[in-house]
């Protein structure tokens, strides 16, 4: 597992570990919450090391596990030594803040049920103090959202391996078979002149040249399909930076057999001259018209 990126998140209890484990699960580590330190050496000598479509493996280690604070620093020392390498991700918020967290949630503080809370927030913070010192990167919590946590998460593994972009679908359907649950943004492209009433184009669809031609080749057509290009590429680098993993566009046109699938297949084209992996699905193109 020595070629792949290994991430340690640990901090405060209430400081955001669930969702920054969430935020690495999302764009491809392999995560694993609370697992005992003392199991980390027999972990990291798994196969799982192989997986070369893995972007990396990552540990939420905290208080929860009695043992964590006396042997942590002995059993991560050891796998130095043998040659791992890893980042400490420290999450950590301020005092009020973490009550207000757990006060919302009713969880409990690991360290509250002989002390209270607040008494629980500060011994932990003490205990702590070294790993703290010890962490590549603190990350403050208090005033963050949960997308800007998993934006700031996904920003540290970023420097050290190339993650997975954003995976994008276009999906072409028919208003009449009932609307896409699964869209993101959806465009309704019903405006745009309807092959169907053209004797010679009725039997064709969408993936047809002469549909394609004569559905982007009004000015309308013209007119939309270059504002809503330019949309879409100014969403996506902003959805990525918000840490979404998949983004559905959806084009609807009265059957989902001609213009839709003309518009949807443009997008296609368009979004892909610039990135891989972008999908087309025809929902509705055989269905009975």
């Amino acid at each position: 597992m020595k070629h792949l990126p290994l991430v340690i998140i640990t901090g405060l209890s209430g400081s955001g570990k669930s969702t920054a484990i969430a935020a690495l699960e999302d764009v491809g580590f392999f995560c694993i919450d609370n697992l005992p330190v003392e199991l980390l050496p027999k972990f990291l000598e798994l196969p799982i090391q192989n997986d070369a479509e893995m972007a990396g493996v990552a540990f939420v280690m905290d208080l929860r596990e009695k043992g964590f604070v006396t042997r942590y620093e002995a059993v991560l020392g050891e796998l130095r030594e043998k040659g791992f390498r890893f980042e400490i991700i420290f999450l950590e918020a301020e005092e009020k803040i973490l009550v207000q967290r757990f006060s919302a949630t009713r969880r409990q503080h690991p360290l509250a049920r002989d002390q209270g809370l607040l008494a629980g927030i500060r011994t932990e913070l003490q205990l702590l103090q070294p790993l703290r010192g010890a962490a590549d990167h603190v990350i403050d919590t208090t005033s963050l959202n949960v997308h800007e946590l998993k934006s700031k998460i996904t920003e540290v593994v970023k420097r050290h391996r190339s993650l997975g972009s954003m995976q994008i679908h276009l999906l072409s359907f028919g208003f009449k078979y009932g609307l896409p649950p699964e869209a993101d943004l959806l465009v309704d492209v019903r405006f745009l002149l309807n092959p169907y009433f053209v004797p010679e184009l009725k039997a064709l669809d969408g993936e047809a040249p002469q549909i394609r031609e004569f559905v982007l080749k009004s000015p309308e057509a013209r007119t939309f399909m270059a504002k809503y290009t330019e949309l879409i590429d100014f969403l996506i680098p902003l959805y990525e930076r918000e840490g979404k993993t998949h983004l559905s566009i959806a084009v609807g046109c009265t059957g989902g057999r001609h213009r839709s699938v003309a518009v949807a297949r443009a997008l296609h084209d368009h979004i892909g001259k610039s990135r891989d992996g972008v999908e087309l699905i025809h929902r509705d193109i055989n269905q009975p018209q």
